[in-house]
């Protein structure tokens, strides 16, 4: 993918399957349509918070997915909105029994933060997955043996803990093998690929992994090689996340030590997707990326 070209349209992305993207973009999905249907019928938010014995503040947070959704308050808003036709309350009132009910992640609660949560639920759905990453090699392209090493950096984590991790990893990726998998664009800074996590076979095998992930038709990956210098995203780690048919808006999720940065404003994502867009010129085209992969394969 050209890094000056736009973003993927409808015909590139598919259509979201509410089975995959989980109770996070359901709800903000959910959300989204009760706040137009809201809008279109000029009722206020405060109007509409009492016709559900709340607020209005509780009426925001259920248009921004921040909060599940009950039947009967969803009942009553399409009512005080004048939705009238049964297949559209029927399929509506079945979105708000999904948003409620827990991701395949939910297995994996005891070593997930709950900060990362909702991250699972928008990577799920997402049509496209940029991405740079510094320190490590982004998780939907590690090897098992790489996640498990990376895993075991945590402090104090037990060793059924970090195997739980690999798992949760694990079933990210199935994400890449599926019928319509989305486009995964991702920089990785050659520090990443220096840096010998779980030692010299381990790193080995990782990076003749990135060389076969490379070949398929939705996985571009490039090198921001030593020789670029300072860039555009020197600051660190960013992943941008765009969803088909345009029904959410892009989200970028940035990591820290114990916490996350979930933007979804469009002068914050704009920001960022040409932040990534800057990166992705500066680093080695998809071709020479490979050349690179395999030298630095030769000298690990």
């Amino acid at each position: 993918m050209d890094a000056t070209q736009g973003p993927p349209g409808p015909d590139d992305s598919g259509v979201l399957d509410y089975r995959q993207a989980g109770p996070t973009v359901v709800r903000m999905l959910l959300g989204a349509r009760l706040r137009r249907l809201r809008q279109a019928a000029g009722i206020s938010r405060d109007n509409a918070g009492d016709a559900i014995r709340s607020s209005g503040s509780k009426i925001s947070r259920l248009e921004l997915g921040r909060t599940g959704f009950k039947q009967r308050d969803v009942s009553d808003l399409l009512t005080l909105y004048g939705v009238a036709d049964d297949a559209e309350r029927d399929t509506l009132l079945g979105l708000a029994s999904q948003a409620n009910a827990a991701g395949w992640w939910h297995n994996y609660a005891g070593v997930l933060p709950a900060w990362f949560e909702p991250y699972l639920g928008l990577e799920q759905a997402a049509s496209l997955i940029r991405s740079y990453e510094v320190q490590f090699v982004p998780g939907l392209l590690q090897t098992p043996e790489y996640a498990r090493a990376v895993a075991r950096l945590t402090d104090g984590i037990s060793e059924a803990d970090a195997e739980r991790r690999v798992a949760l990893r694990m079933h990210r990726q199935q994400l890449l093998h599926r019928d319509r998998p989305p486009h995964v664009w991702m920089v990785i800074d050659e520090t990443a690929l220096r840096r010998p996590i779980g030692g010299r076979a381990v790193m080995q095998a990782q990076v003749d992994h990135l060389i076969r992930m490379s070949r398929r038709p939705k996985v571009t990956i490039q090198v921001m090689p030593f020789s670029a210098g300072g860039h555009a995203a020197a600051g660190g780690q960013a992943i941008l996340l765009r969803f088909p048919e345009g029904l959410l808006p892009d989200v970028v999720y940035t990591e820290q030590l114990d916490s996350a940065v979930y933007l979804s404003k469009p002068q914050d994502t704009l920001r960022y997707w040409n932040v990534l867009n800057s990166v992705a010129t500066e680093a080695l085209p998809p071709g020479q990326s490979v050349e690179k992969l395999r030298r630095i394969l030769d000298i690990i």
